[in-house]
């Protein structure tokens, strides 16, 4: 306070993800694949820097003809503009009493496609005295949220983190677990409920992660493998015992990539070849592991579950800007502006006596 007015702290929150570039170009899908490269799949496979940009134009022109061929537009951007809207909206109608001694800017930026999430950062430092950044992943790992840190860290240092809070942990809440539940119990559709008792298989689909390296030993970076097996036992607990359930049995569907070792075992192909030998009649689709639909969910796992050829099929969307989703993030960026307000007030006497 100065001469009896109140200084309101400022403080901002960058909703951020991988990003996908939304006019499919090859031009527009270089540099992405450059970063992806450097940021992710170094950390597991080690690539000269003269092939990085070799396989990065292989990769672009791959996807460019293959999202050319079926005419597919990535909707990830879009949909963490909106999920970005709705939060800035449920923060500004909040009543928490922090908010009359904080200003909160809600803006979003990408890993891999502008606005970079690095940048971001770098024009924001001197203008707000905190920074919350919120991983669009339920899971973290060194390979998704992870890559936020440690844009983080290559920016600023590791001194970076009494201004910069990271949430984590967004899997390990039973609200979300409850909101995903009877989201996806009303999104089933009628024709997956049949009036004869049917078989119908759930397929939860998650991004896969590294079990063992190439020399089959446990990776020494952090994979959240446990993390990613607690999340699918607690989702198919809830699914399995609710009044509403449909489904015979779930199984997890992880999507793996080719390189750096031994892969998460369940993938999506192995669900839906047991559902099939077993005789199933039905298979819901639902991407628990991803908070807004991408390539790999309403395009790849999508794909997969329409030439399995099920009598019933459905894919169910992503969690994406529902209403209720909405406000329980917007609980969870509270709580960390909260956590990061009180780290910086327990940290002001030491930096008066420094």
């Amino acid at each position: 306070m100065v001469d009896g007015i109140v200084i309101r702290k400022r403080y901002a929150v960058i909703v951020t993800t991988y990003g996908e570039v939304e006019e499919v170009t090859v031009r527009n899908l270089w540099p992405s694949s450059r970063k992806i490269l450097r940021s992710v799949t170094r950390q597991i496979v080690k690539i000269p820097e003269a092939l990085i940009y070799f396989i990065a134009d292989y990769r672009s022109t791959k996807h460019y003809i293959k999202w050319k061929r079926n005419r597919y537009h990535s909707s990830l951007l879009a949909i963490n503009r909106a999920q970005t809207g709705m939060l800035r909206e449920t923060i500004a109608a909040s009543t928490s009493p922090m908010l009359a001694t904080l200003e909160v800017t809600v803006t979003d930026a990408y890993y891999f496609v502008p606005p970079y999430l690095e940048e971001k950062l770098q024009q924001m430092w001197n203008h707000y005295d905190g920074i919350i950044i919120l991983p669009m992943i339920p899971v973290e790992s060194a390979f998704s949220c992870g890559v936020a840190c440690q844009m983080v860290v290559d920016v600023f240092g590791e001194s970076a983190f009494g201004k910069v809070k990271v949430l984590s942990k967004l899997w390990n809440d039973p609200l979300l677990h409850r909101i995903y539940t009877d989201y996806l119990l009303r999104e089933v559709s009628e024709c997956m409920r049949p009036p004869k008792k049917a078989k119908i298989g759930l397929v939860l689909v998650i991004h896969g992660t590294l079990v063992k390296d190439r020399a089959g030993n446990t990776p020494t970076l952090f994979t959240g493998l446990a993390e990613t097996m607690a999340f699918f036992e607690v989702m198919k607990r809830m699914i399995m015992v609710d009044p509403e359930n449909i489904f015979t049995d779930v199984r997890q569907g992880c999507m793996n990539h080719s390189r750096g070792g031994e892969w998460t075992s369940d993938t999506i192909e192995i669900a839906l070849e047991g559902f099939k030998e077993e005789g199933y009649d039905g298979v819901v689709m639902f991407p628990y592991g991803f908070f807004a639909d991408n390539s790999e969910t309403e395009y790849d796992a999508c794909k997969k579950l329409e030439e399995a050829g099920f009598p019933l099929w459905q894919y169910i969307r992503c969690i994406n800007d529902t209403p209720e989703f909405g406000h329980w993030l917007s609980g969870k960026v509270l709580d960390g502006l909260q956590s990061l307000n009180n780290l910086q007030r327990a940290l002001e006497p030491l930096d008066t006596e420094s």
